[in-house]
């Protein structure tokens, strides 16, 4: 009894502060616009966190979309109150172009504090049927269009390394705001190509894949998922070590996925209790069906240190990679 009253009265202060959510409104800031993966998830989050966080907070969800979802980043990093009623999600990349010297990246992404992971990183590239490039083989081969969102975004930044690296011919052409415009512009015939979400391919355009109106030709992920193993990933790719190091720079923001963080320097008290209302909440049914019901059902989870560490594996790149890649980027 001792003990117990012990542990009670050591646990107490710190349950105190964690309660500090009751009566107030925690922001999801959504660095991309409506209609795409991470306003889904953004939105998913915000429906199912209050009530695994002490307090039971109104959640609320605000998408703040520029600089490649980045400007939400330097929001939440620099301006946010950092009292855990501000999280964010945006891009995976965040990480690698911290990296390159993106002046868009104005903030440490290691010192970001990461509460955990909902889906991992699973982009994919697909050709229209039109095009001549149905493999990676055939882009070595063939030139070709794909659609861009964004210079820190992986539809653009692969196919750069794919041509510095591999010699296909990709050509870029931005401008688009997010994958359901992209896809829309393949449609349309604007371009032969995109990269997109693999999850959303599989639900909003499952007839494409019926249809065989589109071609998988790479998975952006360190090894192939299970339901793509015909479709080569990212971290198999590369002759050198170098080459196979430069590709997995963009191989490895899989890990980091659609993740939530909030801004550097919280209160360990306050980090603990987001970090495990974050956890909790994955596991309610609830959220699990809703998931489905938004095709965000392809649930990967991930804690915060796990996202925290494939930020600093990235981070952590050797100075004749990093060289190679500014090179190729231009940045």
């Amino acid at each position: 009894m001792v003990a117990l009253a012990l542990g009670v009265f050591a646990t107490a202060p710190a349950l105190a502060q964690s309660e500090s959510f009751a009566g107030k409104t925690v922001t999801v800031v959504i660095g991309n616009p409506a209609g795409g993966t991470f306003d889904l998830i953004g939105r998913l989050v915000a429906r199912h966190l209050g009530p695994h966080l002490p307090g039971h907070p109104t959640v609320i969800a605000e998408n703040m979309p520029g600089a490649g979802s980045f400007r939400a980043a330097a929001y939440i990093a620099k301006v946010a109150p950092k009292d855990g009623t501000v999280i964010g999600i945006v891009s995976e990349t965040l990480a690698v172009e911290q990296l390159l010297g993106n002046p868009a990246v104005q903030f440490d992404a290691s010192k970001l504090t990461w509460i955990g992971r909902v889906v991992a990183g699973n982009a994919v590239h697909i050709m229209w049927h039109a095009s001549k490039v149905h493999s990676i083989e055939d882009a070595e081969r063939f030139p070709s269009t794909v659609a861009g969102t964004g210079t820190g975004n992986i539809s653009e930044a692969v196919p750069a390394l794919f041509n510095a690296v591999l010699g296909t011919k990709f050509k870029v052409v931005g401008g688009y705001q997010a994958a359901n415009e992209t896809m829309l512009a393949m449609e349309r015939g604007e371009v032969e190509g995109a990269g997109v979400n693999w999850s959303m391919v599989k639900s909003v355009k499952a007839q494409w894949l019926r249809d065989k109106k589109i071609a998988v030709i790479l998975q952006d992920q360190p090894t192939r998922r299970p339901d793509l193993a015909d479709v080569p990933a990212l971290g198999e790719l590369g002759d050198t070590a170098d080459a196979k190091q430069l590709l997995g720079l963009y191989a490895n923001t899989a890990l980091i996925g659609r993740a939530f963080f909030a801004p550097p320097g919280l209160p360990p008290v306050t980090t603990g209790a987001l970090r495990h209302g974050f956890i909790a909440m994955t596991k309610d049914p609830d959220f699990i069906a809703d998931a489905r019901k938004v095709s965000a059902d392809d649930l990967d989870i991930g804690t915060g240190d796990e996202v925290l560490a494939a930020v600093q594996r990235t981070l952590g790149v050797s100075a004749s990679v990093l060289a190679r890649a500014h090179a190729i980027l231009g940045r």
